[in-house]
């Protein structure tokens, strides 16, 4: 940087600023922004400024970092779950029944998100979701900030790379629970900081992981375990795969004809040949010694004109009593919620003593905090 004098010319004295001049006020994000520390004159002392910038400066370099800032040093975008290693999921599932249990505990001195804030963006609104991922910040120390659909309009009102690379400044990791997958693909391009992925129409990774600590908690495992999926090829669905090309366990998606999910993604997971892959349109067949029957709604949000329709095409894939008994007396029921009861699911499947659908939702908040304690590095 181009040595820079300047003189301010006042009635009762001259300040002189430069880099050796003593500080007054020191910008304090200096050390993260590549430029030096620059003096400045109190309010009382201000002046006439004259500034002599040496001729060297017409070949200096810009300053690093002044449009993308840094890079992501040792930090980790969660997007999906099949970017990470067996060891690394195992890794932070451990680690989320562990804190899990400094939080039921009441210990509140585990503040490892002190000092940090999290910008939570929302086209898609979620009371889980928010919820979870704002208690759970709070209980570690951090501080989050909601931006709902209005307050961004992400790809509309201002483009996604630039929504990235102001946040980034402003907070120390981002959620974005959103519509389209490009969406969180380039957050994650344009951003410095991590970026965690709170849904897309593609894929739930948090929620997956969530699941994934639920039948651990109450299976016993994970590994070797039969997952039976009931309704709509959705984004839970590609999760589930995506888990599946990572750790071994028999994903069985019963669904209605036309309804079945991304074909390239199962192909990921059939390919990675980990687990026992099943797409079928026997749901009755398919829940048969199942430790898990899983189920969500049969219209999505952005799908609701859809669901008088699908209602219809989806007749024998409700999980009812009956659809439960098949299953075995071990079998556990799951649900990601919002549940429509009457419709995808009984009211009565629900509310059975093998339903763990609320220690599922409650299981959201100690998974991402899990997931956020490996994005940051800590």
């Amino acid at each position: 940087m181009a040595a820079i004098s300047c003189h301010c010319a006042v009635p009762s004295k001259n300040v002189s600023l430069s880099s050796s001049s003593s500080a007054l006020f020191t910008n304090p994000l200096s050390r993260h922004s590549g430029f030096s520390a620059v003096s400045v004159p109190s309010r009382a002392s201000r002046g006439r400024i004259s500034c002599q910038i040496s001729s060297s400066s017409a070949t200096s370099p810009p300053p690093p970092s002044s449009v993308n800032g840094p890079a992501k040093a040792g930090m980790k975008d969660f997007l999906h779950i099949s970017d990470f290693d067996k060891a690394t999921i195992m890794k932070i599932l451990d680690r989320a029944a562990e804190v899990k249990a400094v939080i039921k505990s009441g210990d509140r001195a585990f503040l490892p998100f002190k000092g940090k804030t999290m910008a939570m963006i929302f086209a898609k609104p979620s009371m889980r979701t928010r919820v979870s991922f704002e208690t759970g910040f709070f209980l570690l120390g951090g501080h989050a900030i909601y931006l709902g659909p209005d307050d961004i309009q992400m790809g509309k009102r201002e483009e996604t790379r630039d929504v990235a690379r102001v946040l980034s400044r402003y907070n120390d990791i981002i959620m974005a629970r959103v519509f389209a997958h490009q969406d969180i693909l380039d957050l994650a391009k344009h951003a410095t900081v991590p970026v965690i992925n709170g849904l897309t129409d593609y894929n739930h990774p948090c929620q997956i992981i969530a699941d994934a600590l639920t039948m651990i908690e109450h299976v016993g495992r994970l590994e070797g375990t039969k997952v039976v999926y009931v309704g709509d090829g959705n984004n839970i669905v590609h999760s589930w795969l995506l888990l599946a090309a990572v750790i071994p366990f028999h994903f069985v998606c019963a669904c209605p004809k036309g309804f079945e999910p991304d074909a390239k993604t199962v192909q990921k997971a059939q390919q990675a040949g980990i687990s026992k892959i099943e797409i079928t349109n026997d749901s009755q067949e398919a829940v048969r010694g199942a430790d898990v029957v899983y189920s969500d709604v049969w219209a999505s949000m952005g799908q609701k004109e859809e669901a008088a329709h699908r209602r219809q095409v989806f007749q024998g894939f409700q999980v009812d009593e009956n659809l439960m008994k098949l299953a075995g007396p071990k079998a556990y029921f799951m649900h990601c919620l919002p549940a429509e009861r009457g419709v995808e699911v009984t009211d009565g499947v629900i509310e059975a003593p093998n339903s763990i659908v609320f220690p599922q939702a409650e299981n959201r908040m100690h998974a991402q905090n899990a997931i956020m304690l490996h994005a940051l590095g800590l």
